[in-house]
């Protein structure tokens, strides 16, 4: 835990363990969640069958196997797992071997309800579904080092064992007396002393100042508005309670394997988890990936995913889970037309993926996803699932040589913070129409769709490495990262801001005048008088453009060399742009057409050019390594220019200024 008014160091650390290289070993891994425990033995043979059809090289086994592993309290029953190792091994099917630890067995609530986590209202989440553990229980945290202890110890050199997958997408909160208590521990060690603690909670607004620290309770249920600083730490303390139980198990697992990789899978950009952080703490940085087929920015909401996790990663990441076809959660859950599945998949390897992995392998008969789709769906064999399957497999066969292990380049780094975004979301915010994932969504949409290849990172690192910065909202900004945007202007960088950005300080503060001096006189703002938010579908008429979600009304100082007023309405005049020097801030969110050409024009002003020019809507291009992807987002055939003679590693034929795609189609190219 750092100290209060501390951050992280600057610079990430570097990690210790063994990479996802150790795992892939020149290959792309392909595969997915086996669950064979839902199966009679005789399904095995035939899915390892099925597997090699595929070119399945990767299975991830036991991740909900706690209750078949341990069914009753303290017993083992290992020998259906020595098996199945056993049969993967044979097959020269590697495993990815999970500790069961997301799903406890309904006896450990049962026998100690101190393990089961409450909500904010004080009711208790019973076993039944998943994820009903408290992250703060002792009881919990003994049983799961003890599930895990044995499993390290029996499987740890087995010859079979690539990975180790702690856990399943941590996503729990407790509001219940554990955690409260632990919470306390938790800001005993952040702030010291109470009237640190009450300076940094404003607890001097509705009478709320603390005089022991017993009296310190989660945020509750409440009559009405809860203290926004309060909230804040309680998410703070959260992501820190679920790391400590990842930390905890990952710790057993290295002991008895120091030599093969750890890795926890994220949920895409879940709110829950500092991942920032957390990627530190793992060898291999993995993330379930389920974009809406429906969706017509499914691809750009994956690419962002993608572009995350490979940020975090620093290099080449695995992509844990996607599906094969329709999921189960949505209101109307679509399958992936013909080639979609193909065309994501290798979007992914593109942006930097050295794993391409499904939930599931075959999909389930029974339980709450059995209309989750599988790689081997209800229709066998012989499905169209399955067959496409086993196209990509081959595929993935074919490059997994040339690009494992290779690197992107980007010229573009997008700002995202947990915190700020934690803060931001408060209730007694100013407008709820202002959603920090979709505004992030919105500007890298605009980089993506100008063919910009981007890097995400944390407002505190060095970017000194990239010609130009966006900054889609940071509500919430500490005094270094102020100062390190200060830096990267005054060496010479691009700098884009989006409006409610430097509002607050860590502790939630409004900064004086409400955005912090230093940043305005960086983007040669006088004065911001008020903020004014849109209703939603209402637009703000700006000189070229119309703004959506929001409004500010700035007063420009002398100084800055270039504003884009307003037009009409009661902020007629006043700029909703402006610049001074390479410092941009854009006081509302452009519609997407406007906000592209914005930052086009910032891109080529730094320096910062498309992989390739030219190319149709709906194309995606991508350099990794040597490697060019090219993908076709459409649903028509299209023609693409590409730089002089190439090589497509998926047609194995040669291409000259030109490529063609088919709906969906992908090219590999090679100079």
């Amino acid at each position: 835990m750092t100290g209060h008014g501390q951050q992280p160091n600057q610079q990430f650390a570097i990690r210790k363990g063994p990479a996802l290289s150790d795992a892939t070993r020149g290959r792309i891994l392909f595969g997915g969640d086996y669950n064979p425990e839902q199966w009679p033995e005789e399904t095995w043979l035939e899915d390892v069958r099925l597997m090699k059809d595929a070119g399945v090289n990767s299975v991830t086994l036991g991740v909900f196997s706690w209750a078949k592993l341990e069914p009753a309290p303290g017993q083992r029953d290992f020998a259906w797992l020595d098996r199945l190792m056993d049969l993967m091994h044979d097959a020269g099917i590697g495993v990815v071997l999970a500790t069961p630890t997301a799903s406890p067995p309904p006896w450990l609530g049962r026998l100690h309800p101190d393990t089961l986590p409450r909500d904010a209202d004080g009711r208790v989440e019973h076993w039944g579904g998943r994820q009903h553990f408290s992250h703060s229980s002792a009881t919990y945290r003994r049983h799961a080092a003890a599930i895990t202890e044995d499993l390290a110890a029996r499987y740890g050199a087995h010859p079979a064992l690539t990975m180790w997958h702690i856990n399943n997408e941590y996503c729990t909160s407790d509001y219940g007396d554990e955690a409260a208590e632990r919470f306390r521990r938790w800001l005993q060690d952040r702030y010291g002393t109470l009237d640190a603690l009450n300076t940094a909670w404003g607890t001097a607004f509705w009478s709320q100042g603390y005089d022991t620290w017993s009296g310190i309770l989660p945020p509750r249920h409440a009559h009405y508005l809860k203290n926004p600083t309060q909230v804040l730490d309680f998410r703070r303390f959260t992501s820190d309670m679920l790391l400590e139980c990842y930390v905890a198990e990952r710790d057993i697992v290295r002991r008895h394997s120091p030599h093969i990789p750890v890795t926890s899978n994220f949920m895409p950009l879940w709110i829950g988890q500092d991942a920032w952080r957390w990627a530190e703490e793992e060898d291999v940085v993995s993330v379930d990936l389920y974009p809406d087929p429906r969706d017509p920015l499914g691809a750009q909401q994956g690419a962002l995913v993608q572009d995350m996790t490979r940020s975090q990663a620093r290099g080449p990441w695995m992509l844990m889970e996607q599906a094969a076809g329709p999921v189960n959660w949505r209101g109307v859950n679509h399958p992936k037309p013909r080639g979609l599945n193909r065309l994501w998949s290798l979007q992914a390897v593109a942006r930097g993926a050295d794993a391409v992995c499904y939930f599931q392998w075959r999909q389930s008969r029974q339980g709450a996803e059995k209309f989750h789709s599988g790689m081997v769906s209800h229709a066998g064999e012989q499905g169209r699932t399955f067959q496409e399957v086993k196209q990509l497999g081959a595929e993935l066969a074919k490059i997994g040589a040339e690009v494992t292990g290779s690197r992107l380049e980007a010229d573009v780094a997008i700002l995202h913070d947990w915190h700020s975004w934690w803060a931001g979301a408060q209730e007694g915010r100013l407008s709820t129409e202002v959603d920090h994932p979709a505004v992030l969504g919105a500007w890298h949409r605009a980089l993506w769709e100008a063919h910009l290849t981007t890097d995400f990172t944390r407002p505190e690192h060095d970017l000194s490495g990239y010609r130009l910065v966006v900054v889609p909202q940071l509500y919430l900004l500490t005094d270094p990262a102020i100062e390190n945007l200060l830096t990267y202007v005054r060496e010479g960088g691009t700098l884009v801001c989006g409006f409610l950005t430097g509002v607050a300080d860590e502790d939630d503060r409004v900064r004086p005048g409400g955005m912090d001096g230093r940043l305005r006189e960086l983007f040669g703002i006088r004065t911001l008088h008020e903020w004014w938010p849109l209703d939603a579908g209402e637009t703000a008429e700006c000189d070229g453009f119309r703004g959506t979600l929001w409004s500010e009304e700035i007063e420009a100082a002398t100084d800055a060399d270039e504003t884009i007023p307003y037009k009409g309405g009661e902020l007629d005049g006043l700029p909703a742009v402006l610049r001074r020097g390479s410092a941009w801030y854009v006081s509302t969110l452009p519609e997407p057409d406007a906000l592209k050409g914005l930052l086009t024009r910032a891109a080529a002003e730094a320096g910062a050019r498309p992989v390739v020019d030219g190319l149709p809507a709906g194309v995606e291009a991508v350099r990794r390594g040597e490697l060019l992807f090219v993908l076709n987002h459409g649903r028509e055939p299209v023609t693409v220019p590409v730089p002089g003679t190439l090589h497509d590693l998926l047609t194995d034929t040669s291409v000259t200024g030109e490529v063609r795609l088919d709906r969906y189609g992908v090219a590999v190219l090679k100079p």
